[in-house]
């Protein structure tokens, strides 16, 4: 299901909505829909941050989401206190059925008052907004966004040296899950934790050396297709397997592999040394667990 409502008309919308009711007293918009020049599709969500008097009638009545249409699935975080400011705020997100997805996020006024006096910006609002509704002026001094937040910086030789050795504690591990036959934990190591957790941060390395470090990188990877080369990119599909225990094997030295040029790369660049003795104990050792029941 696509999304057909014209941005504009979303936008309309929600500014008459909100101008309706008096418990809302301002409204941004941020993320994506909120930075200027950023690629934007019919899927892309719509992130509206709502100050209103008291947070707590819009989520313990929630009829309100359904001004927009037709709730498809709703999630909901429980209310929480911020952790810079001890105030409590609470945010949803919501999938229409029509395809319409909006994300909101509830901060009471004071909340506001304080992030508007805080003397740097918060990295959400950094990232991009736009005021869409003010009836009070409360943003009247809320600082323009530099939209350099989410930007990765260059890692420390630490950073970059602790990240391989964590990436490599992990490969003994999934060597053992696919002895024993273990789908799950197999899985969870290898397609989250060796993938997402470090072999991500380093494609994104690899991306902001080529790009100056200028580029904001994008949630859950999100992006990096259109960035990477497709020989990397290739590379990491191949690393993505089924169920069979065989083929996982083989994505685990295919994850390796990948992981090792690219960390090689950015080690280069960056002036680290790749901790090449390192790589080759775990990678021998791991072929000995392949083959121990040959």
């Amino acid at each position: 299901m696509k999304n057909t409502d014209n941005p504009d008309d979303v936008i309309s919308r929600l500014i008459q909505w909100a101008e309706q009711r008096d418990s809302i007293r301002a409204m941004l918009l941020t993320s994506t829909r909120a930075v200027p020049n950023t690629p934007m599709d019919q899927y892309s969500d719509y992130d509206v941050v709502l100050i209103v008097k008291d947070i707590h009638p819009f989520f313990d009545d929630r009829s309100w989401l359904e001004d927009f249409g037709e709730v498809l699935v709703a999630y909901w975080d429980p209310i929480d206190f911020d952790p810079d400011y001890s105030i409590e705020n609470v945010a949803n997100v919501i999938q229409y059925a029509d395809g319409l997805k909006i994300d909101f996020t509830l901060w009471p006024v004071e909340l506001m008052r304080r992030i508007v006096q805080a003397p740097t910006l918060m990295a959400e609002l950094d990232a991009g907004y736009r005021v869409l509704m003010d009836k009070d002026h409360l943003t009247d001094d809320l600082q323009s966004p530099t939209y350099k937040a989410y930007i990765p910086t260059p890692p420390t030789n630490d950073v970059y040296q602790k990240t391989i050795e964590d990436f490599f504690s992990d490969a003994p591990y999934v060597a053992k899950c696919l002895s024993r036959g273990e789908l799950f934990p197999t899985k969870w190591c290898l397609d989250y934790d060796m993938k997402h957790v470090f072999l991500r941060p380093m494609l994104e390395w690899r991306v902001e050396i080529d790009h100056g470090w200028t580029i904001p990188v994008g949630a859950l990877g999100k992006g990096l297709k259109k960035r990477l080369s497709p020989e990397i990119w290739s590379q990491l599909e191949d690393a993505y397997v089924g169920a069979d225990i065989a083929d996982n094997w083989e994505a685990l030295f295919r994850t390796m592999t990948l992981f090792r040029k690219v960390a090689m790369e950015v080690g280069e660049a960056l002036g680290y040394a790749y901790p090449q003795d390192l790589d080759e104990r775990v990678v021998g050792y791991v072929k000995k667990m392949q083959h121990q029941d040959d």
